[in-house]
Formats: structure tokens, C-alpha cells, sequence
């Protein structure tokens, strides 16, 4: 989180700052492997065995930074710890059990805290389907934060604010008050129709009611050759603000695509649970240094001015890939220079062909140490900077 807010403070500066929750599963099949579990991916709609990591965000219109991930294990084909851990009050220990007995929204709210802590602060939640439920809807709506997420075409129902009052699900709202009724939405691709209405957050019916006022936005992109929009043809989004335009909402919601392209970075570049390890910690360990393998991306784009995270990213491959070929060559050209003064050796003595032998050794070595930003010189500027030494 530290490095985050740092990332955030130095490159960003947006009005606009929204929570973004998601979660990625990495398929496992290691039958050694401690935390594995059933998980549903929604990617390919199907159950996979693997890993889950829940992360949370804060989107903005300039960029995503990750803040927070978990680990989740299901109850389902869990595989269990191959051994105990040494210290169970240790903070891998105690996430090991918070990945077996937290459900969704309690990671979230838990998540959410944590930001909250740290005074990274953000007005909106954005989610897809899978974590719009009421829980996490009223835990939103207590922290003063206004939610915009997808919302599945259930049936959950709502109450319209009409004299009828009457309780209706998604698909019954769209057949009376949507259908027929769809406006384009100016320089989008898209039509839309809303309507407010109210939902009620109690979990069950031994709850006390607590109903709010959202705005259901009913969305489906321009067709014009099918007129007549088919029950599956269009999507459902939910505010909380009710005040909100469609246009905003759909341009808010779009932040969201940041986490998406966050994940892709991560399990394609930056080694996102790659590890081989039978320890629980290497995965703990794993999905925060993706996270702060990300940052410190974002921030070489700053530096550098960069238009994409991809071009920083693949300008420092390719450096490290020179100073690896540059240090695979250094091996030969040795090889043949110490070939070369053994000839000379006979000439003028063992002590001097070694003398100059060594000096070249210094000579590289301090070329790579300065390459690698390891040198005296510049250890001790780096100091100077964060005020170490004077």
C-alpha cells in the first residue's frame, strides 16, 4: 500500500478515483501444492483447479494502481498444507486461514479498511456481476462511496416508485418500463433507457428492511439492422447516485477495464503465481510482487514519459537482455584474453600477465556495477536524495 500511495502522489493526480475489485484465476494442477482449490472461471465458464487472487484497485482516468490482493481457497477439492507452519501466529499463517474462512464480501470490506488506513481515498466502487451483491452493496453505501457495478438478470427484485409500488425483477422491469423505449446515447455506440427504483439491502427476511434508491441503466449496443432488441440483447447496470447520467455512468464504469488489462500484464510479463514452490508463502509472496513490479512500471512510464505501460516495460526487457548478453560474452572475450596473456607471461613473468589479468577483472566488474546502479558513486547520490547522508 505504501508503494502505491507513493506511485499515486508521484504520477497521479485525477479528480476522479474509484475502488475496483476483481478477481483471477491461475490454473494449478501441483499435487504438492498447499491452498489449491475448485474455482468457477467465469473467463471460460467452467470450474478449474488452481488458485484465485482477489485484488483491489484504484482506477482513475489516467491509470489503474493495484492496492490489495488475497488469496481464496474454496471448500471444494481444497488441498490442504503438506506441512504445518512453523509460527501460526506468522503473517502467512494467519493469511492462510483468511484464504480458507473469509467469504467474498468480508475480503472486501477488509480491503477496503485497509485503503482507508492508509488515506488512499476514492467516491466510487466499480465491479462487475460477481461482486455486486447486497452485502458489499450496503458495505458501500456506509462508507459514503457510490457504487456503479454490473448486475445479473436475476431475481433479485426492486420497487418501483410508482403509485403501484410494485416489486419487480430485472427482466419484468425491462418488459413494462424498458422495452421499445431505448434512447441512442449521444457519441456512443450504444442505447440506453434508466429508471430508478428502489432495492433492498437486507440479506434476508430477518434483516430490518433497508431500502435505497438506485438507478437501474439498461444498456444494448446499436443495431440497425435488428430493430427489436431480443430478452438476452442488453446488459444491466446499478448507481447508487441516482443524479448521475447514463453517459457518466458508462464512462465511470469503463475505469474498471484497467484491472482487466492489470491481470493480463501480470500472468503474461511480470511472473503472476508462476512459482513452483510447495510453500504457501511463495504465493502470498507472488502476487504482491506483481503488484509492485506494476508500480514501479508506472512509474518508469512517468519518468520517461512513455505513452503505454508496454513500451516502458519492453524498453527495460530489452536492457536487461543486453547488459545478459554483454555479461555471456564477457566469459569468452576472458577466456581469450587469459589465453593471450599466458603467451605473453613467458615474455614478461606470471606476476605481471596476472596483474594486468586482474585489472581488467576490476575494470568490468565496475562497468557492470554501474550498469546495475550498484556503484559507490551512485549508492551515494541515491543517498544524498532521500536526505541519508549529508
Amino acid at each position: 500500500l505504501q508503494t502505491a500511495k507513493t506511485v499515486i502522489s508521484m504520477t497521479d493526480h485525477s479528480t476522479i478515483r474509484a475502488y475496483v475489485v476483481d478477481d483471477s484465476v491461475k490454473t494449478r494442477r501441483g499435487k504438492t501444492m498447499p491452498g489449491i482449490s475448485s474455482h468457477f472461471d467465469h473467463l471460460n465458464g467452467r470450474c478449474v483447479r488452481g488458485q484465485q487472487s482477489r485484488t483491489r484497485g484504484l482506477a482513475t482516468e489516467k491509470q489503474f494502481i493495484p492496492l490489495d490482493s488475497e488469496l481464496y481457497i474454496s471448500r471444494v477439492k481444497a488441498q490442504p498444507l503438506t506441512k504445518a507452519f512453523a509460527d501460526g501466529r506468522s503473517i502467512v499463517a494467519k493469511r492462510y486461514r483468511d484464504a480458507q474462512s473469509m467469504s467474498k464480501p468480508e475480503m472486501i470490506h477488509r480491503m477496503i479498511k485497509r485503503a482507508a488506513r492508509s488515506d488512499i481515498h476514492a467516491q466510487y466502487f466499480l465491479a462487475d456481476s460477481w461482486f455486486a451483491s447486497k452485502s458489499i452493496l450496503a458495505f458501500m453505501d456506509a462508507q459514503s462511496l457510490v457504487s456503479i457495478v454490473r448486475m445479473k438478470k436475476n431475481k433479485t427484485r426492486y420497487r418501483t416508485m410508482d403509485n403501484t409500488s410494485a416489486l419487480a425483477t430485472a427482466a419484468e422491469l425491462y418488459q413494462h418500463h424498458i422495452k421499445g423505449q431505448w434512447q441512442k446515447i449521444k457519441g456512443r455506440p450504444y442505447q440506453s433507457k434508466a429508471i430508478t427504483v428502489e432495492l433492498n439491502l437486507a440479506k434476508s427476511i430477518k434483516e430490518p428492511d433497508h431500502w435505497i434508491k438506485v438507478k437501474l441503466l439498461f444498456v444494448r449496443g446499436v443495431n440497425e439492422e435488428k430493430q427489436r432488441a431480443g430478452k438476452h440483447d442488453w446488459a444491466l447496470f446499478l448507481s447508487t447516485d441516482t443524479h448521475l447520467s447514463d453517459e457518466r455512468i458508462l464512462e465511470i464504469y469503463a475505469l474498471r477495464w484497467g484491472i482487466e488489462v492489470y491481470f493480463k500484464e501480470a500472468k503474461q510479463k511480470l511472473g503472476f503465481l508462476k512459482e513452483q514452490s510447495t510453500h504457501y508463502s511463495a504465493y502470498i509472496a507472488s502476487i504482491h510482487l506483481t503488484a509492485l513490479r506494476f508500480c514501479l512500471l508506472l512509474l518508469t512510464q512517468h519518468e520517461e514519459g512513455a505513452a503505454r505501460l508496454s513500451d516502458s516495460r519492453n524498453d527495460m526487457i530489452n536492457s536487461l537482455c543486453t547488459l545478459d548478453v554483454a555479461s555471456r560474452l564477457w566469459v569468452i572475450f576472458r577466456a581469450l584474453i587469459s589465453g593471450a596473456l599466458d603467451e605473453l607471461s613467458k615474455l614478461y613473468g606470471v606476476s605481471a600477465a596476472q596483474e594486468i589479468m586482474n585489472q581488467i577483472d576490476k575494470t568490468v566488474q565496475e562497468f557492470f556495477m554501474q550498469v546495475l546502479q550498484m556503484d559507490t558513486f551512485t549508492l551515494r547520490l541515491e543517498a544524498k536524495s532521500i536526505g541519508d547522508e549529508c
